[in-house]
């Protein structure tokens, strides 16, 4: 990939920040981040496309598809230094963070990354120093267990499909960035209704390659496709659209 263009998320402040993490993460993870934010991945024209999903306000973003995709970004989240947290109903589907991002001397998990159960439970603080990426993967309708209210805080909503209730619920229709992988023509639909796409946007939905999506956020319509480095590819495996 050649330049780098950051996606526009509403409300962002500018270019994000670096972050420092342990020489030991950073073997297990190769920093896919710059300063315009976490890169996604490639343009039509092979440019690289970044989203700044850690900033100095709450945050909100939607993943439509398969496991692959989310827990790519919370990789390189963690390579940016955020603190993850995954909030889920199949934790062994995220164990591979916590292998990505080792172990303390004494072998315990390095507290950067915490699978928990799907319930509420209190956060930890977030800051411009410890950014926070809380990754609420509960099926195809989520509760706000877990709405953003503080800087540096983003909750990642991951719906494995659209379902006509996310239609009225928050987490889709009030997120800043919203990720969508290739959608049964049904689905596109739905998608159009819930964030007002025009006629000619939908059916590209049904056609995306494996590799591919669509990101959507402020006057943005853009598609990606995905790029996995090799440490990637030894952790999450090959590029798919189903988990």
């Amino acid at each position: 990939m050649s330049r780098s263009r950051t996606i526009d998320v509403p409300g962002s402040q500018g270019v994000a920040p670096e972050f420092l993490v342990t020489p030991e993460t950073l073997d297990a993870i190769s920093p896919s981040g710059d300063r315009g934010g976490v890169i996604i991945g490639s343009d039509p024209q092979g440019e690289a496309q970044a989203a700044s999903i850690l900033r100095s306000m709450p945050t909100r973003m939607v993943t439509v598809g398969g496991l692959y995709l989310a827990r790519q970004l919370a990789l390189r989240a963690m390579a940016t230094g955020a603190w993850v947290i995954v909030a889920t109903g199949r934790p062994a589907a995220w164990k591979m963070l916590e292998r990505a991002a080792g172990e303390t001397p004494d072998g315990k998990p390095v507290p950067l990354v915490q699978i928990r159960r799907l319930a509420p439970f209190d956060l930890p603080r977030s800051s411009e120093d410890t950014p926070l990426l809380v990754i609420h993967d509960g099926g195809a309708v989520p509760q706000e267990l877990f709405p953003p209210r503080a800087p540096w805080q983003t909750t990642m909503y991951v719906l494995p499909y659209l379902h006509p209730q996310v239609s009225s619920g928050t987490a889709a229709n009030t997120a800043d960035l919203v990720l969508l992988q290739r959608l049964p023509l049904n689905q596109a639909q739905l998608a159009q209704r819930i964030w007002s796409l025009r006629n000619h946007q939908v059916q590209p939905l049904t056609q995306l390659q494996d590799d591919q999506l669509i990101a959507l956020g402020n006057m943005t319509w853009t598609m990606i496709r995905l790029v996995t480095n090799q440490k990637e590819k030894e952790i999450l495996g090959p590029i798919r659209r189903g988990d």
